[in-house]
Order: structure tokens, then sequence, then C-alpha cells
């Protein structure tokens, strides 16, 4: 029987970004590799959708969110909780996984701790997988203000309420894996592995310009020849930094235009500030589903903006660079797993130093020639079946460990130990080192208690 994965996210919708493209990706990958792979969301109603022939999602009916982005729907803990026997408890029973990996960090990571304990009968003990694809630290500075408290309780539920639920974790960049490890108690000792999101390379590099198109664009921005057009494309929501966008522009000659192409709780806001910032200068396009016209728009303008400092990796400036559109981006944030000084134009998260950076795009021909070819080259190292690849190298070797990993023992308490160097290999497509080196390893350097063992090396205890 072919290894078969199941995968949970709320961070799913018709027009739902980077998650969305990944887990789609993670399923044709799938069904090229000749292996069964799930994906259970949320959906207005529940239905069944086959992808290819070994993938499946499961849509899975759930109220809308009731803050922030009310584009999403959530699946809730009714779904799984046992005296409920929800429909996400049905498609567990069901289909028997050998792995579950959840990407979510609210509602449904408390499906992992109910696994851990057995609380959930008849279902086999599998591997339980963090998927970190963003920060909890940034979301709650984005959506309730910078302070302390708001930091302190973010390390406190990570390491306390997150991490512990799971028996590896998975983050899409060194940046969000540094939440991770930051907020870990030694109690609570997980592997933390780095493995990035992808782009399209080949579909983004064939992107031809639209001379028709590229007028229109102007057309509507009230520009002429000499127009210059900076894109942003990604959602309009509080944690991405559009502000920078508007002081930006604002600070930029008449000759540049803002094209915005994407959708959300911010529209509003930002279509009232072009007004007031930047009159007639800033054309909204809203989501654009059809593939080939967003394609088209990477090659129709000049530049791609991309003004989070917080990104948690960033798909849409990587596949700015595979298009080989100029990327300017703040000099911090996951998009540094791939963006630098060689391939990308990198600047303060201010006003000022955006404008810089998009006049630099524009007056430095042989600049821009050189950096945009190592910027295509830096985009093809991400190909998705290469990401994909590396994923599921990685969840065989955590299926194929498990068994002898101290995870899968509940008769005793290891010792508390810090996580082996070997875990945490950022940047790196490759897949780790075998798992029978891992647990050797961790005999040799004192970390592994014997079962039947009254003491351990470290003489302290632990908490699995």
């Amino acid at each position: 029987m072919p290894i078969k994965t199941l995968h949970i996210t709320n961070a799913y919708h018709r027009e739902s970004g980077g998650i969305r493209t990944f887990y789609r990706a993670m399923l044709e990958a799938a069904d090229r590799r000749g292996r069964s792979a799930r994906l259970v969301v949320p959906g207005e109603r529940s239905e069944v959708e086959e992808v290819g022939g070994r993938g499946r999602i499961y849509h899975v009916a759930a109220w809308r969110a009731l803050m922030f982005d009310k584009r999403y729907r959530l699946l809730t803990p009714a779904s799984y909780l046992p005296p409920f026997h929800g429909e996400l408890w049905r498609i567990l029973r069901d289909e028997r996984p050998d792995l579950i990996e959840v990407s979510d960090k609210y509602s449904v990571h408390w499906l992992a701790g109910l696994l851990r304990r057995g609380w959930i009968s008849d279902l086999k003990r599998a591997p339980l997988v963090g998927m970190s694809c963003e920060r909890m630290d940034d979301n709650v500075e984005a959506f309730l203000g910078r302070s302390r408290a708001g930091r302190l309780w973010s390390r406190f539920y990570m390491g306390y309420c997150y991490i512990p639920f799971f028996d590896y974790h998975i983050a899409n960049s060194g940046y969000t894996a540094a939440e991770l490890r930051g907020a870990m108690r030694a109690r609570h000792g997980r592997p933390v592995y780095v493995r990035p999101m992808g782009v399209d390379a080949d579909d983004f590099a064939a992107a031809r310009r639209s001379e028709q198109g590229r007028r229109n664009l102007v057309a509507e921005t009230g520009g002429d020849e000499r127009t210059k057009l900076l894109l942003y494309a990604g959602r309009l929501s509080p944690e991405k930094n559009l502000p920078l966008l508007m002081e930006m522009i604002g600070r930029l000659e008449g000759d540049f235009r803002l094209v915005v192409a994407g959708d959300g709780p911010l529209a509003g806001w930002l279509e009232n500030e072009a007004k007031v910032r930047a009159p007639g200068r800033v054309r909204l396009l809203g989501h654009i589903g059809d593939r080939a016209e967003l394609l088209e728009l990477y090659a129709d303008c000049d530049a791609f903006i991309h003004p989070n400092p917080r990104e948690p990796f960033g798909i849409a400036p990587l596949e700015a660079m595979a298009a080989g559109l100029p990327l300017v981006a703040p000099n911090a944030g996951g998009l540094l797993s791939y963006a630098d000084e060689t391939n990308a134009w990198l600047a303060e998260p201010n006003g000022e130093s955006f404008a810089a950076a998009a006049r630099a795009v524009i007056n430095d021909p042989a600049a821009r020639k050189d950096k945009l070819a190592r910027a295509r080259w830096t985009a093809r190292q991400y190909r998705w079946q290469v990401v994909t690849d590396s994923f599921f190298q990685l969840y065989d070797e955590l299926i194929y460990q498990f068994p002898s990993s101290r995870f899968a023992r509940r008769r005793y308490r290891p010792a508390a130990f810090p996580v082996p160097e070997e875990y945490e290999r950022p940047g790196r497509l490759e897949s780790q080192a075998s798992p029978r080196t891992h647990v050797g390893e961790r005999r040799r350097r004192g970390y592994w208690r014997d079962p039947g063992s009254a003491d351990s090396r470290t003489g302290s205890r632990g908490a699995s």
C-alpha cells in the first residue's frame, strides 16, 4: 500500500494565496510520485474533490470567520471532538493516514493534542506534524498592535499551547522557524525542519509582455509613454504592511504608477488612501483568478513591490523573480531565504527608501540586467517539483523513524534535551540524515532514556 498523508488547514478558500498554492502543488506531486495525499479544508458546503488519480480534497461545511478576513471559513473543534463525532473525525477514521499534518495555530491544532493522548479511539497513532507558514507574534502585532504583553502572550501560547501538541514541526523559512525555536521549552523540545515554498518557474519565465495590455494599464492610470508601472500582488490585509505602498507612491514622481492585484479587508481603505495620497496614480484590479491574466500582468509591469518586512516566505515575490520582474522588498523577513542584494533591490521598510529603490530599478539598466539574470536562476532552484519532492522525502523519513522515537513511547517521560543541530538546516532542500543516525546520535550524547532505566545521563525529568 502506498504511503498516505493527510493535511488540514483553515487558510484555504477560492481566492486564498500561498497555502492554497502550496497544497495544490503537493497534491499534484503526490499523483506524480504514485502516493496518496488528502487535504481537509473548510468550505461553504461539504463535498469531495478528486485531484488526479491519488489526490483528494475534503471540503467540510464551516462557518465564516467572525473577524479579520471574513472570506475565510474555520474548521472548529466541533468537527473533531469525540462528543460530537464531526466530519473531520469521520474523515480521519475513514482515511487512516500514515502521517497527519496541521497548518493552523488557532482552532485545529488542538486535534493533535487529542491524537497524542489517544482520545480518538480505533485510530493508528500516526506522526503529527505542525506546519508553520506564518508567525503568531507577527499576526498579533498586525491585528492587535505592538505591545510587550502581546509578544509575551504569543511566546507563552506557542510554547505551551502549540509546540507540545505535535511530534515534529516544519517551517517555511528560517524566519518562521525562529519563533518556534525561541518559544520552545526544554521539556517540550521538538525537531524543527525548514522547508521552503516554491514557484512555477517555467510558467512565469515564459510570460511575455502584451503591448495592448500595458497600454490599457497606462491609460487607466492616466499615464503616457514615460510611465513606469509598479505592481503589488497579494492579499489586502493588515499583516501585509500596505501603508508602505501609499508612503512610497506618494514620494515618487508623477511618471510612476501603482497597480494593485488582490482583495481583502483593507481594499476600501487602500482605495480611499490612494485618492488622497496619489490621486489618479493607483489602479486596484481586485483578485485575479485567471492564471494567464496574472502571468501577463507580471510581464506588463516594470517592477514588483513587496512591502511586508514580516513576510513568512513570500511566493509572490519569488514569482516576480521567475518572471524577470525586478523585486523591491524589505531587507527583513522570510523572503531573505532567497532574495539578497545580488538578485533584488532591498530597502529599509519606509516610504523614502522604497521610493529610492524603485528609482534605482529604472535608472541603472546595467545593474538591472545582472540582477534579473541572477533572480531567474534563483527562482529555478525553488521549482515546485524540487520543493514537493523535498517535503515527501521528509514525510517518509518521519514515518520511518517514528516507531523508534520518543514520541511513540507513552510509558515513560524522556529527559529534557536540546534539539540536535542535524534537525535544523535552514535553506536546504535535500533530506535530513537517516533516521537511524538521529536515534544513535541521541543515545551517544545522552539524550535518550531507556524505558527500563531508573535514571538518565542528564539527571533531569522532562515531558514528552
